[in-house]
């Protein structure tokens, strides 16, 4: 059985690593910028891309930031029809290089959506073994909401791995 990983982008720093990271993984894999493989594959890309009815392969993976600029420019990029939409939230007011405007008011208004979005994600796994965090460990997003998520995801998926 394959062992599912969810990739949880947060902030401007961990949205950018993503995007990047989503296209070296399918420069890797053979999967182009629309999700179709370029190439015969001959590996297994259940644990990181869940596959779509029509063939496409789309990531396993949660964008989110306070403010929609970074993950505007995602949904218009290069690798736009790689992500499903739904997987790329934003808020309309950033966290102001704040921890705490990220932790404890801005980010709380969002957190529900995000886990919300993370549960789907996690009960459409097959062997789902864990999330990889991608974030900065300054400014309000990147610090402030990734602690207000970790504490979250602790506590409703205590057996699975949070790296």
């Amino acid at each position: 059985m394959p062992r599912e990983c969810i990739s949880i982008n947060i902030g401007q720093a961990g949205c950018q690593i993503g995007s990047d990271c989503w296209e070296l993984y399918g420069i890797e894999h053979g999967v182009g910028p629309d999700g179709k493989c370029i190439q015969d594959n001959k590996s297994d890309l259940s644990s990181f891309y869940g596959e779509a009815g029509s063939g496409k392969y789309v990531p396993r993976s949660v964008f989110v930031d306070l403010e929609p600029t970074v993950i505007d420019e995602i949904r218009t990029g290069t690798y736009r029809s790689l992500f499903h939409p739904e997987a790329m939230i934003s808020g309309k007011e950033d966290a102001a290089n704040n921890y705490a405007r990220g932790h404890y008011t801005v980010g709380k208004e969002i957190l529900d959506r995000v886990m919300d979005k993370i549960r789907r994600q996690t009960e459409s796994c097959a062997g789902f073994q864990g999330f990889l965090l991608f974030h900065s460990f300054g400014g309000g997003t990147g610090s402030g909401f990734t602690s207000l998520l970790m504490e979250r995801l602790a506590t409703e998926y205590q057996r699975k791995n949070i790296l």
